[in-house]
């Protein structure tokens, strides 16, 4: 008689759960690698750009309550203002001049600096043009935008200065009179050349690049169809840059709004600008001059938006349509 024994009951363990995949590792690392090369522009972006305005905006909603002679430690108390240091910002009888002023500044420079920048781009783009020059001449004109504003205008202001500049004595040479940039009629001029002359160069770079970039079979296929160069820039190359001269422009009204060390570098060599003879001007006035912060702040906050507003409304007015012939 034999005798089987029973097999031992085994009780079905759950399934290993696989380990990750070594492939699926190192994603999920690289996922994270552009985030940390992001942070420390993030943090640096959040800490000197964000934090302000979000501090500016809360200080045009602030004013100060003087109690008594305001000479005690508690006698001056920050309170709400609500919209009251807007009110007076734009009421304010010098705010108003300082922005038509900055209006006819920039009528002046964005047209008159694009325009040029346009036609050296271009210049510099012909054939014979390119071959000549070179980059000699690329790197004379975009030089003077390497020129901090503050040393151009102090190199400028005494080119103004009739008694010491050479441009007064080459006038004076074949018998002319000198102007006056820095009467009360050339201010605005002294002001605007010196922008010209600093910007050109930079947004002559960004319109060549833009150029360069364009395949030459395209104004080959023009030359052999009978376009004249002046037909090729004039129906090819000007509407293929476009969206870099919308992208200048931008950039050329936010610096216009925003002029501020060209005048206030002129001021003591020039009794024609005043204190608040820009927006800008004028919040450094009330700020370290007056010590009203509240109110320098307020003007601030006005600045940036209306820098807002009309960079963005260009580029939803004029932007489609530029960028859309790319595609």
């Amino acid at each position: 008689m034999s005798l089987t024994t029973p097999a031992p009951t085994t009780t079905a363990a759950a399934p290993a759960k696989p380990a990750p995949a070594p492939r699926a590792r190192s994603a999920n690392k690289r996922s994270g690698v552009p985030y940390a090369f992001l942070a420390p522009a993030l943090v640096l972006f959040a800490a000197f750009l964000a934090a302000p305005i979000v501090y500016a905006g809360w200080l045009s909603l602030r004013k100060v309550k003087v109690s008594g002679l305001g000479l005690g430690a508690k006698s001056r108390t920050e309170i709400w203002a609500g919209l009251d240091n807007y009110t007076r910002s734009l009421t304010d009888p010098e705010f108003l001049p300082s922005v038509t002023r900055v209006g006819a500044y920039g009528l002046i420079v964005v047209p008159t600096m694009l325009g040029l920048a346009l036609l050296m781009a271009l210049l510099l783009d012909a054939d014979r043009t390119r071959e000549s020059i070179g980059k000699f001449a690329r790197i004379s004109i975009f030089l003077p935008y390497a020129v901090p504003a503050v040393v151009a205008s102090l190199l400028w202001g005494f080119l103004y200065l009739p008694r010491v500049s050479p441009i007064t004595d080459l006038f004076e040479a074949v018998g002319l009179t000198a102007p006056n940039m820095l009467s009360s009629s050339g201010t605005m001029w002294a002001v605007a050349n010196i922008a010209i002359w600093g910007g050109t160069g930079f947004n002559m770079i960004v319109i060549y690049t833009a150029l360069r970039s364009v395949p030459t079979s395209l104004y080959e296929s023009a030359r052999i169809d009978g376009a004249s160069e002046m037909m090729i820039a004039w129906k090819i190359k000007i509407p293929i840059v476009m969206p870099s001269l919308v992208m200048t422009f931008v950039f050329s009204l936010i610096a216009t709004l925003q002029v501020f060390a060209e005048p206030m570098t002129l001021r003591p060599l020039a009794n024609t600008i005043s204190t608040t003879w820009t927006p800008l001007m004028k919040v450094y006035r009330d700020a370290f001059t007056r010590n009203d912060i509240y109110s320098a702040a307020a003007t601030s906050v006005i600045i940036a938006l209306a820098t807002f507003i009309l960079s963005f409304g260009f580029l939803k007015v004029v932007g489609r349509r530029a960028f859309n012939q790319e595609d």
